[in-house]
């Protein structure tokens, strides 16, 4: 008998599995130890159908969107699941972004031998070994960036494997805070599997699974709404990072973006070659990128599933720095070439859909990670975080000032979490007043985090826009770059917008972020030219 949609249940089931990944969500941060995890939330759950599509994610972390499902079908590859088995992994070339996510995956049983859903998350580890502490070196190679885990059992028939959870925390300089970590994602989806148990209870497993398909097909219709509105055509655009830490610059990210129909393809074949340093982005990331920027498109309240994606087609040509390939350094694709991507989609689509799509915003996370030994604890620690900046203005409002925007949806290390669990003193933490690009409608500004150390500890940071300007769109002016400081001994010496360097205690970390572009003219008959773009449709 084929089954009908029912307009009740289709919105009771969309709210019931984003519910159920979001009560993951909350299980994960209010069990996790590490303050990355506990205080910004630097984590993503998402339910999947026993074909690995994703059904629903929670409103986490955008970077994951088009990543995780790739993670979740390396995951399910060959594995012989059995009740209680959970898969780990955090290899970027399956699926993965960069080491410090790590998968944890785990398969529902409704009725027989073969899972009917699996649930997942991911979240960021403040360490997984490496070069540096917090692991996100300024490397030439993924394997200076930690320890590379393909998937393999953390979990069998309920019980952790010892001996690879082990392995595993003797490769890491924060042990303890690992482990308690990976004990909060097992229970995450040990919530999640309880939480689907139950909705295949109350409905069945055939209308359980209808509705996760409807729901797909939801998504895809969407989508294709979306796109309908923008007019058929090309459109490309350009953008630059500054560098990627080990001496190449002006690297290229560039898009075509294809409209016919509800149909969009997006060719980066453009792009610079992958580079020695390690703003590589491997495919699953530009696939995050590009679906994030076509949910932003839907005026509706949109659920992120695998429908989403089947009207999208992204081209890359491998070996480029959005399509990295193995052995390339990876730490820094994630978080700031996911952005450029997203600026240059975005810039794209501004000449399609004039007043409809914002300036850009930060165009950067502003990645700080520090780690020695704490002589008060006696203890090793490592600290990762990023910082917010200005969000680009609209057409129709200013930019938001000091929030984290596009590919990361973190909230900010409190103070007082962060003096509490670290030998660091916040000196500043403020507004950086008249960032935010001019404009009939200004950008937003960007923030100032001074942390001064309590003892020797080695830093890395991961940054740009520090040369390059968020862009301003209509006219509008772009926003103000970013800076990094060292303050030793009084004696300020400005840094690149990446570096690693081994500080004495009292010395001081500045981290000073851009501001978002302006929108339209600031003043009458005055206009910002649209820089390294090339529009036409």
């Amino acid at each position: 008998m084929t089954m009908k949609i029912h307009p009740v249940l289709i919105e009771i089931f969309k709210n019931r599995f984003s519910s159920i990944a979001e009560e993951m969500g909350v299980t994960l941060n209010r069990t996790a130890f590490s303050p990355n995890i506990k205080e910004r939330r630097d984590f993503s759950c998402a339910i999947f159908d026993g074909k690995g599509r994703m059904i629903a994610q929670a409103a986490h972390i955008p970077v994951h969107l088009g990543s995780m499902p790739l993670s979740v079908e390396a995951a399910i590859e060959g594995a012989d699941f059995e009740e209680g088995d959970m898969v780990i992994l955090n290899d970027p070339f399956k699926g993965g972004t960069h080491l410090p996510d790590i998968t944890i995956v785990a398969p529902v049983f409704a009725e027989g031998a073969v899972p009917s859903f699996y649930v997942a998350n991911r979240a960021h580890h403040a360490d997984v070994g490496g070069m540096a502490s917090g692991s996100m070196p300024l490397s030439t190679s993924i394997f200076q960036e930690g320890i590379i885990i393909p998937p393999l059992k953390i979990v069998e028939r309920g019980d952790i494997d010892w001996k690879l959870m082990n392995f595993f925390l003797n490769n890491v300089r924060t042990p303890d805070e690992r482990e308690g970590d990976f004990a909060a994602q097992i229970m995450a989806n040990r919530t999640g599997i309880a939480r689907m148990k139950e909705l295949i209870s109350t409905y069945g497993i055939d209308t359980a699974s209808f509705y996760a398909r409807s729901l797909m097909d939801y998504g895809e219709r969407l989508i294709r709404s979306a796109i309908r509105r923008i007019p058929d055509g090309v459109y490309s655009f350009e953008d630059f990072l500054d560098d990627d830490g080990a001496g190449e610059q002006d690297i290229r990210i560039r898009v075509k973006i294809t409209v016919r129909g509800s149909e969009a393809t997006l060719d980066f074949s453009e792009s610079h070659d992958q580079v020695p340093g390690s703003v590589n982005a491997v495919y699953s990331i530009t696939l995050s990128a590009v679906l994030y920027v076509f949910r932003a498109l839907v005026k509706e309240e949109i659920p992120a599933n695998a429908g989403c994606l089947r009207p999208i087609k992204v081209v890359t040509r491998k070996g480029t720095v959005v399509d990295a390939q193995f052995p390339a350094a990876v730490a820094g694709g994630n978080v700031e070439t996911s952005q450029r991507i997203v600026d240059v989609v975005l810039g794209a689509l501004a000449a399609a859909l004039p007043g409809e799509i914002p300036a850009a915003s930060q165009g950067t996370m502003n990645n700080v990670a520090v780690g020695g030994f704490d002589a008060v604890s006696g203890r090793v620690f490592a600290y990762y975080e990023t910082i917010a900046g200005g969000m680009g203005a609209t057409a129709r409002s200013n930019g938001e000032s000091a929030v984290h925007s596009h590919m990361t949806n973190t909230l900010n290390t409190p103070v007082e979490a962060l003096e509490y669990t670290y030998p660091v003193r916040v000196r500043e933490y403020s507004i950086r007043r008249g960032t935010g690009g001019k404009g009939v409608f200004q950008g937003g500004d960007g923030v100032v985090r001074e942390i001064q150390l309590l003892s020797d500890a080695e830093v890395t940071v991961l940054s740009d826009r520090r040369r390059t300007a968020p862009y301003g769109l209509a006219g509008g002016e772009p926003g103000a770059v970013g800076k990094n400081v060292i303050i030793s001994s009084g004696v300020r010496r400005e840094k690149g917008s990446k570096f690693h360097e081994k500080l004495k205690k009292d010395d001081v970390i500045r981290i000073e972020t851009p501001g978002g572009g302006g929108y339209g003219p600031a003043t009458p008959h005055r206009s910002t030219p649209h820089d390294r773009s090339n529009l036409s449709s």
